[in-house]
């Protein structure tokens, strides 16, 4: 059975916060890896209802360097120094070296442990870093500076079929550890392949968009995604050329198959969620509005 991924809306306001959104900052949980997508202001207060210590943060990405995405970030820093933190830190973004060294030359302020800056989202599609279970990619996307997305893809697993596994007399143990590291095992001189007792399944995919304008090249990425987590700022299309409108993003959610998707970055102008849901529930009735502190889990 895959680990829980799960997901924490920290801040799902737009660039004005609000007693009730705060600025845009997700906070993502896999099997001990903790990731924070965009730190807005007030992320760290985020991470505190969450229960979540700021040390416990292994990697920062950042979609784009408007203040309402990173205007939290020296605080958590600080929080993170204050609380001893001794690990490095990796932050991502485009043009994050040039950003986290302006950080480093604040003369009056300095901070235990060291920063890693990693440039992203100069190609459409850039793998960031692989693990033995997922991996990690940057998505250019479509707003009015430099911006991209982030997508965290696990890699196919095998899922044991218990009657085939009796079938063939193997008990969970050293022998179905073989199996599964090596691909086979012999038992009373039978050989036994990992395909004769499992399936292969596909794995999970998570992707959130940041600031964008509809961008297919990001949806092509997103096909059939668990979690899709998209700007929705507004449901009037006219207003902006930074922004999506939430029609727009629905429809394109549902021509690729995405299984949920959450609006986020929600402008302060509409009073009630219904205004917005009234507008997308007809087009893709698995959309759901983000808030602040709301937890899914992909299971």
């Amino acid at each position: 059975m895959p680990v829980p991924i799960e997901i924490t809306i920290l801040g799902s306001g737009s660039a004005i916060p609000t007693l009730k959104r705060g600025h845009p900052a997700v906070l993502m949980h896999r099997a001990g890896d903790y990731f924070l997508l965009d730190c807005g202001e007030g992320a760290q207060l985020g991470l505190e209802k969450a229960g979540v210590s700021p040390v416990r943060i292994d990697k920062i990405f950042i979609t784009h360097w408007h203040a309402d995405h990173f205007a939290g970030l020296l605080p958590l820093l600080e929080t993170m120094h204050l609380n001893r933190r001794t690990a490095p830190l990796e932050i991502y973004g485009p043009d994050a070296k040039r950003f986290v060294n302006d950080i480093r030359d604040l003369s009056y302020w300095s901070i235990g442990f060291r920063l890693i800056a990693r440039d992203c989202g100069r190609r459409q599609y850039e793998k960031l870093f692989s693990t033995s279970d997922y991996e990690m990619w940057a998505i250019k996307t479509k707003h009015n500076v430099p911006s991209c997305g982030y997508a965290l893809l696990e890699k196919p697993h095998w899922a044991i079929d218990v009657k085939k596994l009796k079938k063939f007399g193997l008990e969970p143990g050293p022998d179905l550890r073989k199996v599964k590291s090596k691909g086979k095992v012999k038992v009373k001189n039978i050989t036994i392949r990992l395909s004769q007792i499992a399936v292969q399944m596909p794995g999970r995919k998570f992707v959130y968009s940041g600031d964008t304008l509809v961008h297919r090249p990001l949806f092509k990425f997103a096909k059939g995604a668990e979690l899709l987590i998209h700007d929705g700022t507004f449901i009037e299309p006219a207003l902006t050329h930074a922004h999506p409108s939430s029609d727009q993003v629905a429809r394109l959610a549902k021509q690729y198959g995405i299984k949920k998707l959450v609006l986020t970055h929600l402008s302060r102008r509409y009073r009630t969620e219904s205004e917005i849901l009234r507008v997308v529930r007809p087009i893709f009735k698995n959309t759901i509005l983000a808030r602040d502190g709301l937890k899914i889990t992909l299971r």
